[in-house]
């Protein structure tokens, strides 16, 4: 069974590394940048968008505010780079958002946090996928008419590459990343260098429409509603910021340096393009409606439903490079292959976060397991299925799922900060150098400013967007937290259960006599095995049992024992329904009652075999009878092997491999290193 599993997973994630090339995977600068910030670069392709369509409700004219949101976004993203940067410098271990939460505002705080974080990256992978797959679907007919298959499949895909390790996926995600990123800046440098220097004229597809507004002449505390609602919604660009500090451990030493290097170098890129992408599309008369069919108009009358409304990003290249030209098209190419990968995130983030939750014992602990590329595959294949059943559930709609988006990222900013803002304030009780003391009131300042400022967006993102899908994102926070809080409980009680007990420790170990019980159904090579190894552990009482269920084969294995002088005695058990477990059940249940303080300990002769189908052939009994026993209380099981022929065959297809891993095989994560004290410097 193991090489008909073991051949196609080497194939598709390749061959397994040992734990002392842990090394070897950790990130570069360039190599990480792709990785863990693809998604706020890839989210300036859709958030300026999100604030035209917003903004278009009260027609053209309120398209001059744009500006002013995308300052209000920029100082956002520069308050939220330079409050992770003091993260990342105070908390390198990989815990992020959460370990700032749980170390400074307690457990529930962190929980809340940690729910908040994982809901996210859940949305980071549907939206991104749904989204490129919508973008991909206006060139290829079947990817929009087959969207949920398609985005599942590309769910897979990232999966399995995602399943190779960090550092394989990150360098094929490097390239389109980059290629999308030069096209942007080349695009706003070209478009700026046309109209300013050159003084041409461009125009977007769509700058002859107009726009039918929904609210005309919008004042007062409507229009102030609307540009919020535009705010919150351009808030998309700063989706997965937070990956990066979640992700310290994989970076390359000097760890934190050099994750506080790439947020710097990812807000600068995401900030400028996010501007240049608003600023060109003022520029070329970009129009876009939440309702295109009915609110855009030509000479008058509506475009109709055949109407495809193309991005913004779209839109502004085609005015910028002219349409089909080499440039449009790479930029068209690139865009909707990195909001694919946008989705690598989350694949980088949620495993970290889970593989901490794990330890913390918030989440089963087989998401600290690392598997054979040093990925901790358990949690990326948690991600991959919830972010399916989630674009399965939403028919791959970018538009309804990025309703849900945004909020939970805010939860885990404003936690996070006013955390840092304590971490600040217990550090500076005890520091006593000046020049440390600067750097640790700087640090609480920026820190304060971002818990405040991520604390309105919080509020304003809660009201504006709630009803039109953000109370889906806050269901599921729930969810997780009464998920992560009862596996807590019972990780817990478990410990409480079965922990030593300090007053009297032989209680529990020491037995006051052993009682042992060979089973038996025929006289053979296993049966023989069985009852020389229970001699050998010289238990108070041995015996063999067997249950009579053919009288013929009962009198038969009574006469063989008698003949061949075994010195053990056979017990045998009537059974007039030909049951074997309950019979056995009963009589050793019967020994335990009789004497409470003595232990019994059960031997099973089981076959070893080389085939899965064998496996159907032998040892149902025995595996029966084993589940049956392990749930009495002072019963001891051991099975007793014996190899088949077909086990040497086995073997030997194990050796033509160079690794071999048994199934069931177990791995254990990274050595705990983040309850160290951190030291405190920004």
């Amino acid at each position: 069974m193991s090489k008909l599993t073991d051949v196609p997973k080497r194939i598709l994630i390749g061959r397994a590394l040992r734990s002392d090339r842990l090394g070897e995977t950790l990130l570069p600068k360039r190599i990480a940048l792709p990785v863990f910030a693809s998604d706020p670069l890839s989210s300036v392709a859709y958030a300026p968008g999100e604030v035209l369509l917003v903004l278009s409700v009260a027609g053209v004219s309120a398209y001059h505010f744009s500006p002013w949101i995308a300052a209000a976004v920029v100082v956002l993203m520069f308050t939220v780079v330079a409050s992770y940067r003091q993260n990342v410098h105070a908390y390198p271990s990989g815990g992020g958002d959460y370990e700032v939460a749980n170390t400074n505002l307690g457990p529930k705080a962190g929980l809340t946090v940690a729910s908040a974080l994982l809901v996210d990256y859940v949305l980071t992978v549907a939206v991104s996928i749904s989204s490129g797959v919508e973008n991909l679907g206006s060139a290829v007919d079947f990817v929009i008419e087959h969207k949920v298959l398609s985005a599942i499949a590309m769910i897979l895909l990232l999966t399995l590459m995602n399943l190779r390790g960090v550092k394989e996926s990150g360098k094929l995600f490097a390239i389109p990343t980059y290629v999308f990123v030069a096209g942007v800046f080349l695009m706003i440098a070209w478009g700026a260098w046309k109209g300013i220097v050159l003084g041409d004229t461009m125009k977007a597809p769509t700058a002859d429409l107009e726009i039918k507004a929904e609210h005309q002449g919008l004042a007062g505390f409507a229009l102030v509603f609307l540009l919020l609602r535009a705010f919150s919604s351009g808030c998309a660009a700063l989706t997965g910021v937070e990956a990066i500090s979640n992700g310290v451990p994989a970076f390359r030493k000097p760890k934190s340096r050099n994750a506080a290097t790439t947020l710097a170098l990812m807000g600068a890129l995401a900030v400028t393009m996010f501007c240049g992408i608003i600023g060109l599309a003022m520029a070329t008369d970009v129009r876009m409606a939440e309702k295109p069919a009915t609110d855009l108009l030509r000479g008058g009358v509506p475009v109709g439903d055949d109407y495809v409304q193309n991005p913004v990003i779209s839109q502004v290249a085609e005015a910028v490079f002219g349409p089909g030209s080499f440039f449009f098209v790479l930029l068209a190419a690139a865009t909707a292959l990195v909001l694919f990968l946008a989705a690598n995130t989350a694949y980088n983030g949620f495993p970290l976060l889970g593989s901490i939750l794990a330890q913390d014992r918030y989440l089963p602990r087989q998401l600290h397991t690392r598997g054979d590329r040093l990925a901790f595959s358990n949690g990326i294949v948690l991600l991959a299925g919830a972010a399916a059943l989630l674009v399965w559930v939403y028919d791959a709609d970018s538009t309804k799922l990025i309703q849900l988006y945004i909020v939970g990222v805010f939860v885990s900013f404003t936690l996070s900060q006013i955390g840092m803002v304590r971490h600040w304030n217990r550090h500076l009780k005890t520091e006593r150098d000046p020049a440390a003391r600067r750097r640790m009131f700087r640090s609480r300042a920026i820190n304060a400013f971002g818990a405040t400022f991520t604390g309105l967006v919080l509020v304003v993102v809660l009201a504006t967007k709630f009803t039109h899908g953000a109370w889906v994102a806050l269901l599921g926070m729930v969810i997780f937290y009464g998920t992560m809080t009862a596996i807590r409980r019972h990780y817990d009680k478990v410990a409480e259960e079965i922990a030593a007990a300090e007053e009297r420790p032989d209680e529990y170990v020491r037995p006051s006599r052993v009682r042992s019980v060979v089973l038996v159904s025929k006289l053979h090579k296993p049966t023989l095995r069985a009852l020389a190894y229970a001699k050998l552990l010289h238990a108070n009482q041995l015996e063999a049992l067997t249950v009579s269920v053919d009288p013929a084969e009962t009198k038969a294995l009574k006469a063989e024992w008698e003949r061949r002088g075994i010195d053990v005695p056979l017990k045998i058990l009537d059974s007039p329904y030909r049951e074997v477990t309950r019979p056995v059940i009963e009589y050793v249940k019967g020994l335990r009652s009789e004497n409470p303080r003595d232990a019994v300990s059960v031997y099973i002769p089981e076959y070893v075999v080389g085939h899965w189908y064998e496996h159907l052939l032998h040892n149902q009994s025995a595996l029966r009878l084993k589940g049956r026993l392990l749930f009495t209380p002072g019963v001891m099981v051991t099975s007793v092997p014996y190899q088949l022929a077909s086990s040497e065959a086995a073997k030997k297809r194990a050796r033509k491999r160079q690794e071999w891993n048994a199934p069931g095989a177990v791995r254990r994560g990274p050595v705990d290193t983040r309850r160290k004290e951190p030291s405190g410097k920004a």
